[in-house]
């Protein structure tokens, strides 16, 4: 049966769509790979979340689930982790990261698109990785979302840590910690998934969302001042978006 939760995906949707456009907007004024990234890792975002209300509003079908699974629990938040690689590594350190990254991600998802569903499992208007064949497929999952986690959380708090040093620079620390904490809220959805709780990733996928855009928001919509944007370049090394 469908639940009120089932249908969060679609605001999701929505707001993921709307939020990667003003990202990839500032990118194309200012430059700057990072933002390249996060404008696709948000849309990428917005693809899971859009595989999950077309399951609630059409019921189960297997394209849709396999694209779920690949922008959902393998492309999650790889792509935003990489926009922070991008921001806080050197460029040929984040090259390299990414030539790592990319074959392994695009290796698990050819495994998603070959494997076998197991029909039996299959429930109307709910997703789940149980209903592949092949469950060691679902093992390269947990190595790219870790990887997302030391990057995209870790970079969070990393930034934030060093802004908080300086008055000037406060609201920057204030917005990485809602980045951190959106950031880490739909890897605790998507375990919970593993467990048979998708409802759970789609409250998270929203709340977390929000988070992001709040801190995103933060660093971002505040004009900085000729002494704030020396204090930034003095804390993080390079100019920051």
């Amino acid at each position: 049966m469908r639940h009120p939760v089932h249908f969060i995906p679609i605001a999701t949707t929505l707001f993921s769509i709307i939020f990667a456009a003003m990202v990839y907007r500032r990118y194309k004024q200012k430059g700057g790979l990072h933002l390249l990234w996060w404008s696709a890792g948000i849309l990428i975002y917005g693809v899971g979340t859009f595989t999950e209300a077309i399951t609630t509003l059409f019921g189960w079908q297997e394209w849709v689930f396999r694209f779920w699974y690949v922008s959902g629990a393998l492309l999650g938040g790889a792509p935003l982790a990489q926009g922070t690689v991008y921001l806080l590594m050197k460029r040929k350190t984040a090259d390299r990261l990414t030539l790592a990254l990319v074959p392994f991600v695009l290796i698990a998802a050819i495994m998603v698109v070959l494997t076998p569903i197991r029909y039996e499992l299959v429930e109307p208007f709910r997703l789940s990785g149980r209903v592949m064949e092949w469950q060691w497929v679902r093992l390269f999952s947990p190595f790219i979302n870790t990887y997302a986690f030391i990057f995209l959380v870790g970079g969070a708090i990393y930034s934030a840590y060093r802004f908080k040093k300086s008055p000037k620079t406060h609201y920057r620390y204030v917005g990485n910690v809602f980045i951190a904490l959106g950031a880490l809220l739909p890897g605790i959805g998507g375990t919970a998934t593993r467990f048979g709780y998708v409802e759970v990733l789609y409250i998270t996928e929203f709340v977390g969302l929000s988070l992001i855009f709040l801190g995103y928001r933060i660093i971002t919509g505040r004009k900085p001042t000729p002494a704030v944007e020396l204090e930034t370049a003095r804390v993080v090394g390079k100019p920051v978006a």
